[in-house]
């Protein structure tokens, strides 16, 4: 004979294990759906997002994304061809749009190829945009004290000196002599090489080495020999761009880091310092070779000599 008080609990212990069970499943079941439901709200949340960026392009010349600003496009910019991407962006915008950084940057500013843009802030205005304390921070480095990173009083006497030798019919003559000179004598002669031995050349790489060599010579009265037979590899040329880079680099890296960076002599800081180095080993010693063959020079063949901005400068201080 069965016992009454077994056969309760029995029963009672499958009732319960039924329940349990069946909470268990239902609370799988809430939890579940509760993550769908986060998911759905998160994909809905970034689908929003998308769209209202991809929206903005249309006004702003660029998709706009939240905290990143612009950066997402400079960066693929950046990867394929960056003249001709920033070439679509101002034709599409009319020439002028203004590019938002991401929110630990300081990277804002209006992007412009309007010629009349350019003569308003360059020449008929100037003095209502100075360059700013950020802006020389940040290429101080590689420019220092120069008249492309001053303002106020030292920009006008800087500019004032590099005028009067601009002006002067002499400089003039002799900086299209120059550049006609290196037009004749290595542009053309490696254009017909490549031409003749069906050779592929760079043509950007070809007219920068060209504009390096030109500039020097005009300049300092140097030859870097850019454009020489075999299109040499030059330090001078080589560190002068690295620093360029990386001094770009500064403009969309939070000022924050890229000074941390400096201190720490760590990534492009390090790369940075190490070119600017060598950039002033090479300009040291182009002045004190120039300042040497001018202190010997006769009056007859500093009359005869090719003007250079060096030469003309370096006559006004003395």
């Amino acid at each position: 004979m069965i016992n009454p008080s077994i056969n309760y609990n029995l029963t009672s212990l499958s009732s319960s294990s039924s329940g349990d069970v069946a909470g268990y499943f239902i609370s799988r079941r809430l939890f579940f759906l509760k993550d769908i439901q986060i998911l759905e709200l998160l994909l809905a949340l970034v689908v929003f997002i998308a769209i209202h960026s991809l929206r903005q392009k249309k006004h702003c010349g660029l998709p706009v994304w939240p905290v990143l600003g612009m950066l997402p496009s400079l960066v693929s910019g950046i990867q394929c061809n960056m003249y001709e991407w920033i070439s679509d962006v101002l034709c599409d915008q009319n020439g002028t749009f203004r590019f938002k950084g991401p929110w630990f940057s300081t990277l804002n500013c209006v992007v412009t190829a309007d010629p009349r843009n350019l003569e308003h802030v360059l020449k008929t205005r100037f003095p209502n945009y100075p360059k700013g304390q950020y802006f020389r921070d940040t290429v101080g480095d590689l420019l220092g004290g120069g008249i492309f990173n001053a303002d106020d009083e030292k920009w006008q006497r800087q500019r004032k000196t590099a005028s009067i030798e601009f002006h002067s019919t002499k400089f003039r003559q002799s900086t299209t002599e120059s550049l006609l000179e290196l037009v004749h004598s290595r542009l053309l002669p490696v254009l017909e090489n490549a031409v003749n031995n069906s050779v592929s050349i760079d043509i950007q790489d070809i007219l920068l080495r060209l504009t390096f060599d030109n500039v020097c010579m005009i300049a300092f009265g140097a030859d870097p020999g850019c454009l020489r037979p075999g299109l040499p590899d030059i330090p001078f040329a080589r560190a002068f761009e690295d620093a360029t880079e990386a001094t770009v680099l500064r403009f969309v890296t939070p000022a924050c880091i890229w000074k941390a960076m400096r201190f720490l002599d760590l990534g492009s800081e390090k790369k940075l310092k190490r070119s600017i180095k060598d950039v002033d080993e090479f300009a040291e010693d182009v002045i004190r070779t120039r300042k040497k063959e001018l202190s010997m020079q006769s009056e007859g063949d500093k009359k005869k000599q090719r003007l250079d901005l060096f030469n003309g400068v370096y006559g006004v201080k003395r």
